[in-house]
């Protein structure tokens, strides 16, 4: 479910019960081309875009450009290029209510600095 988080703005929680390594959502994605990268990149869109390859971006669609960053993340996202999808999996078990929080470097275990304070749970 897409909430309001105090703090944090809008987030993504979970509406039952998910155990590690299911899937949480299959996202199809909006492939976005050059030459319109640059005009992404200077709206308020470049806050919920992925690197899609070297050249493009994508918006996810479902809840997958709403998920919020941590460095402990509780899920992973893993690009399909194939198919022109995102999944959304659980590293651990997650509770109903539980936020699910992806690392937006790709990694879950990458802290290299992202471009926003990090508001971590509490």
């Amino acid at each position: 479910r897409v909430v309001e988080l105090p703090g944090k703005g809008r987030g993504v929680v979970a509406a039952r019960f998910f155990a590690r390594g299911e899937r949480i959502e299959q996202a199809p994605v909006i492939i976005i081309e050059e030459p319109h990268v640059a005009a992404v990149e200077t709206s308020i869109l470049d806050n919920y875009v992925y690197n899609w390859d070297r050249e493009r971006i994508a918006v996810a669609l479902g809840c997958g450009s709403l998920y919020n960053h941590s460095y402990q993340p509780n899920a992973v996202y893993l690009k399909n290029f194939a198919s022109g999808v995102i999944d959304y999996v659980a590293l651990c078990d997650i509770q109903p209510g539980q936020e699910i929080l992806i690392n937006y470097n790709g990694d879950p275990s990458c802290q290299t600095r992202v471009w926003f304070d990090v508001i971590e749970p509490t």
